[in-house]
């Protein structure tokens, strides 16, 4: 995948297919300490220690509609190819966290991609779940919770094409205002 946030797409649909009820992802970005870290923290079924040790295996999957997944093991090779690496801590009925990081100022590292679209688009597609995403930089902090928006919404569906348009547009004004992805 060309972006992060495809990639962030993909994962937190693993988390979704996992029985996540609640996702949390944060993006660090600092040029001072060369890091671009992604996290994504859940609260599903999670993984056993022997499932977790062949989880970068492109013929390990839960999937039963094809029996390769890609998803980690193309974040394993971008993430090395970028000068970072990937990490999986997960415990059965306890959830899963995933970080993966990248040297900031390398040339293999991917750009962010439309953050804005990925975040409105999971919201709105899983509306029974509270998604979390916070995007740290050296020029600022931004949180993007949905059950604030849906709180401010009075419950309305934000499964609306003005709504995630809205959505969309809001998260990344705020994104660029803290030089995110850049």
């Amino acid at each position: 995948m060309r972006e992060i946030s495809l990639h962030i797409m993909d994962l937190m649909e693993n988390s979704i297919r996992a029985k996540a009820r609640t996702i949390k992802l944060t993006i660090t970005e600092s040029l001072t300490e060369n890091i671009y870290k992604v996290s994504i923290e859940d609260d599903g079924v999670g993984m056993s220690a022997d499932y977790v040790a062949h989880l970068f295996d492109p013929y390990t999957t839960t999937r039963s509609t094809r029996k390769i997944g890609l998803g980690l093991p193309l974040i394993k090779m971008n993430t090395r190819q970028a000068g970072g690496d990937t990490t999986v801590e997960s415990q059965p009925g306890q959830g899963t966290t995933l970080s993966f990081w990248y040297a900031h100022n390398h040339w293999d590292r991917p750009p962010l991609g439309d953050m804005g679209g990925t975040m409105a688009m999971l919201a709105a597609t899983n509306e029974d779940k509270r998604i979390t995403y916070r995007h740290i930089t050296e020029k600022g902090e931004y949180t993007f919770d949905t059950a604030e928006i849906k709180k401010a919404l009075d419950n309305m569906s934000i499964n609306n094409y003005d709504i995630i348009k809205y959505l969309k547009e809001m998260i990344n004004e705020n994104l660029s205002e803290i030089e995110a992805g850049e």
